[in-house]
């Protein structure tokens, strides 16, 4: 008997928190978001969440 081939995805979330001074939440997430493009933002395995694997059609 030969085995089967399965497609199964794997999903990692990494989450922090930051404090960011700004003079509205748009510009707190502006602000954030330029941050992580620039890399001054780095999610790594300390910030791990949750890892799932579901079956990808």
């Amino acid at each position: 008997m030969s085995e089967k081939i399965f497609k199964i995805e794997i999903q990692e979330v990494l989450s922090d928190i930051l404090e960011i001074e700004a003079n509205s939440l748009n510009e707190a997430i502006l602000k954030a978001k330029k941050m992580y493009t620039e890399e001054k933002i780095i999610l790594d395995e300390k910030n791990h969440v949750i890892t799932e694997f579901k079956i990808s059609e």
